[in-house]
């Protein structure tokens, strides 16, 4: 687990000024919906926390640790991102599986990658199955079971279920709580679904014009008197 603590962060990019002045608290061990227009620098703001990008000015603090004092694979390893569109290389299962371990100059272990299938409900996919031949919700999951290989200590999830059924939507749902309650990761879940933030999500931050909005309980969040989050909800232009 990790408390992960930004403090007046800036980034401009090409004259753009995409986040402005962010303060904020995502705290150790807890599922934190990131929500907001398009436009609004939650992407963005992910992508800091495992150095993608870095900020212009401000400084990001795992476990009071300097970010930018942190070596970056180690980062990387730390902080694991699952992205929407399941990003695979060509092979199989298990050369998806072993590519955390590949760039490490190491390997994965078939009981290991076994293991790994197993606790995101792959168990009955082989380790030999080319990787073209898994549905949305297969390829999402094996990306899942990817960020765990190196065992973070925080989840950094990118609109994980957007393109997925509704019955994939529950099935990652179920998988992202049942990792959180057997490793007591930290996740941070950007999702434009406000309803999947409320059950899903035990605390909201909503980002707008790269700015912190407001921050409340997910379980308030669609009942919220907030103007602006009801207006976000309600779908009226920002």
């Amino acid at each position: 687990m990790s408390t992960i603590q930004l403090d007046h962060i800036n980034v401009i990019r090409n004259d753009q000024h995409i986040l402005h002045d962010i303060s904020c608290t995502f705290p150790s061990g807890t599922i934190t919906a990131l929500i907001g227009p398009s436009g609004a620098g939650k992407t963005t703001l992910l992508k800091l926390l495992n150095g993608l990008h870095s900020p212009t000015s401000g400084e990001i603090y795992f476990d009071d640790a300097p970010l930018s004092s942190m070596n970056l694979l180690q980062l990387r390893a730390d902080a694991g991102m699952a992205l929407q569109s399941a990003p695979m290389i060509s092979g199989t299962v298990y050369d998806n599986l072993n590519l955390p371990c590949v760039i490490k100059g190491e390997s994965l272990t078939e009981e290991v990658a076994l293991q790994l299938l197993d606790q995101v409900n792959l168990d009955n996919v082989p380790l030999s199955q080319d990787i073209k031949s898994l549905s949305g919700g297969q390829r999402q999951r094996l990306s899942i079971a990817r960020t765990l290989v190196n065992q973070p200590k925080v989840l950094l999830l990118d609109e994980i279920t957007s393109s997925l059924d509704p019955r994939s939507v529950k099935e990652v749902e179920k998988l992202i709580h049942r990792i959180h309650q057997d490793h007591q990761v930290t996740i941070i879940w950007i999702t434009h679904d406000v309803d999947q933030a409320a059950r899903a999500t035990e605390r909201y931050v909503m980002l707008r014009d790269g700015h912190v909005e407001h921050i409340g309980k997910s379980s308030t969040l669609l009942n919220s008197e907030h103007a602006t989050v009801r207006d976000f909800i309600e779908g009226e232009e920002l």
